[in-house]
């Protein structure tokens, strides 16, 4: 397994909007698409409480690159996502990093 994760540090007063989003429109296009979360966390101390973190879990590179590609064209996922930042954008950055578990992880 692979998992990925991701950070997203919302404008200030936007993280209101980006959870919306989520909650509201995008699980239910990644379910569509067959993109698995293994989680979603807010900052309640650290460097922003802005942030939004959250686990993908993907088989292979392979899938994750197929699966996610389908979902940034689809046109449900455009319009909500313009729909959403239709006041401004969300987000001041978005990372991403590949994860890949120990041996001795809890988490396979």
């Amino acid at each position: 397994m692979i998992y990925e994760l991701r950070i997203y540090r919302t404008l200030p007063g936007r993280l209101p909007n980006l959870l919306a989003r989520f909650q509201n429109h995008t699980l239910r296009i990644w379910e569509k698409h067959g993109i698995k979360q293994a989680g979603f966390w807010t900052t309640m101390v650290g460097e922003s409480n802005n942030d939004l973190t959250y686990f993908l879990v993907w088989e292979s590179l392979a899938e994750r690159q197929e699966k996610f590609a389908k979902f940034q064209v689809d046109p449900e996922w455009i319009a909500a996502r313009n729909e959403s930042e239709k006041d401004g954008p969300i987000n001041a950055n978005v990372s991403s990093q590949f994860l890949t578990p120990t041996a001795f992880s809890s988490v396979k």
